[in-house]
């Protein structure tokens, strides 16, 4: 990963265009290709951002990262403070905890009790930015991206929406729905999944667990 502090200015130009004026922030170029501009604050969310793949041009003064869309990014470097390379090696990925993990293979072998119909394609689907918990189809064929939670926040929402922008880059699959599976939704992730298109369903650890798998439903 190369991290940059920077004095900066930042112009995007794809859907819309919007502009950073000059401040200092910090520039991270991760080893996948994808670009982020961060604040000191705003907790982990970065001001602007060009996810992978896409292809960064350093021109010196500026550098230009676009996407297979056509969308720009260019980042001006009025002053550059720090500029670091780090090699992180494999990232084993994130480590649910037992009852999640649990959860996550209960649904996998029934996965009727999140929606009548549906067929597992498979559990842990590969995507760059991480596994997918559970990749089904529905009775109509259509690919459905399953995230499951054992608490249900905007974080996990916001990374099912990740997850389907990297399966709609497969043409092959059409059109992907997604479904945010966890035991409780808070009330602000569910107001996010739902003005995404996204559906919400909660279930019962406790009574899932207990169940045969013929006997699992939709809560």
């Amino acid at each position: 990963m190369r991290l940059v502090i920077a004095r900066c200015s930042v112009d995007y130009a794809g859907r819309l265009t919007a502009h950073l004026p000059e401040a200092v922030r910090l520039i991270m170029v991760k080893n996948d290709g994808c670009v982020a501009i961060h604040a000191d604050g705003g907790a982990y969310k970065p001001l602007n951002w060009m996810n992978a793949p896409n292809t960064l041009v350093d021109h010196g003064e500026h550098w230009t990262v676009t996407n297979p869309k056509g969308e720009t990014l260019t980042i001006n470097l009025h002053e550059v403070i720090s500029d670091v390379a780090h090699e992180f090696g494999e990232d084993p990925g994130l480590q649910k905890d037992g009852v999640e993990a649990h959860l996550q293979e209960l649904l996998a072998a029934s996965p009727h009790a999140i929606e009548d119909g549906l067929t597992l394609v498979r559990r842990e689907y590969p995507t760059a930015i991480g596994p997918i918990d559970l990749v089904c189809r529905d009775t109509g064929g259509q690919v459905v991206a399953i995230e499951v939670k054992r608490r249900g926040e905007i974080d996990g929402v916001e990374q099912l929406g990740r997850y389907i922008e990297r399966l709609h880059l497969d043409s092959s699959l059409g059109a992907v729905r997604g479904v945010f599976v966890a035991q409780v939704v808070k009330p602000q992730a569910r107001v996010l999944a739902e003005a995404r298109g996204f559906r919400v369903v909660e279930v019962d650890y406790d009574e899932l667990r207990g169940m045969r798998p013929d006997e699992l439903r939709l809560f």
